[in-house]
């Protein structure tokens, strides 16, 4: 057969050639080795967390106080230079910090224990504030009942109060717990020095050893900023709500004032707590529900303000969390190990991001611009 013009100029091949196996030649689309290592790394992940999740009871106060004793280790240094030795200013630490946390807690438990006890009482002060919301309700019922819906939305149900007791017995650590957190955070400040050491000259390369030393001092850097810096902000937004607790006669101003800045250390869920509690005590203790929203509303202004100007400008962008990431952070650990590790989660996603930024640089190429 005659070939054709222009055959030999497309690279056809002449008749009777075979064509090659294109099949053999490419790689294949997925590494048999690259799935059996995920697959191990995923059943890692797994049972970490399963055995984090498990042995709550130990692993909580020992990374507990691993993390504050990290927070408080630049403060036992200030005290070193001071001709204090470490182990005494560790203790001298740990003590200032029950000290403040107990002085917290009875700001906090002193109305807490008097509303307790009135309990039936509030219930039927708020149930007779809350009967101007009857009307919607019955319209809401009505509607349900055209649309075939259940009916059984009648009158507004408080919610009954059985779930306090289980809640405190969630919320507060075992005697055990609190101890071990005591002990482990004594011991770690007072021998911070000599671990940090013993982790750096635990690599035989040089460059494995700076690069352990700066991760280490960058943890330790931020994690002390970030205990100082957010600590003065949530004093300063405690103050602020119980100066407008006590402009808008709310009772237990100072109380309330605590209870706000000890909320405040939980991300997204504290702020929100603490505006449901607001909102309650000001139905409750105003003549009208329209007095009672004054304070929760002014507080809202007050965290909007902080969380969206005030702590940004302070921390600055090298202490800044991406907001997405906070939040993931915030719902694993609370899941995980309940309020306290609501607290933990954006210090453990600090160090998490630092030891990131030294082992796995962002050295990638930038795209070319259209």
């Amino acid at each position: 057969m005659r070939a054709l013009p222009g055959e030999r100029l497309l690279g056809n091949p002449p008749e009777g050639t075979p064509f090659p196996d294109s099949k053999a030649e490419l790689p294949p689309v997925i590494n048999r080795a690259e799935v059996v290592a995920f697959a191990l790394v995923a059943l890692l992940v797994i049972v970490v967390v399963a055995v984090l999740h498990l042995a709550r009871a130990f692993f909580l106060p020992i990374t507990m106080a691993f993390i504050v004793g990290t927070m408080l280790s630049p403060a036992a240094g200030l005290l070193e230079r001071y001709r204090i030795p470490r182990a005494l200013g560790a203790v001298l630490l740990v003590f200032a910090v029950v000290a403040t946390v107990s002085f917290m807690v009875g700001l906090i438990s002193a109305p807490l224990m008097e509303w307790s006890s009135r309990l039936p009482e509030l219930g039927a002060i708020l149930r007779e504030k809350l009967h101007v919301f009857d009307r919607p309700l019955a319209l809401w019922q009505e509607l349900q009942s055209m649309l075939g819906g259940s009916d059984t939305l009648a009158t507004l149900q408080l919610p009954k109060f059985e779930w306090v007791q289980p809640t405190l017995e969630f919320l507060s650590p075992t005697f055990a717990e609190f101890l071990l957190f005591i002990a482990t955070l004594i011991l770690f400040i007072a021998s911070w020095n000599d671990l940090r050491r013993a982790l750096v000259m635990n690599f035989s390369e040089r460059a494995a050893r700076l690069r352990t030393l700066r991760i280490l001092n960058e943890i330790e850097t931020h994690l002390g900023n970030y205990l100082l810096t957010v600590t003065m902000i949530n004093v300063g937004v405690g103050i602020v709500t119980g100066a407008i607790c006590a402009a808008t006669g709310t009772p237990n101003p100072a109380g309330l004032g605590a209870l706000a800045a000890t909320l405040n250390f939980i991300p997204i869920i504290g702020p929100v707590a603490m505006f449901v509690v607001l909102v309650a005590v000001g139905i409750v203790s105003s003549p009208t529900i329209g007095a009672g929203l004054i304070a929760p509303a002014c507080f809202a202004a007050v965290t909007f303000l902080e969380g969206h100007f005030v702590t940004p400008m302070i921390v600055g962008r090298r202490l800044s969390l991406n907001a997405l990431a906070v939040f993931l952070a915030l719902a694993f650990w609370t899941w995980l190990w309940g309020p306290i590790g609501a607290f933990l989660s954006s210090p453990l996603l600090i160090v998490a991001l630092i030891v990131k930024e030294h082992l796995m640089p962002d050295n990638s190429p930038q795209l070319p611009e259209e």
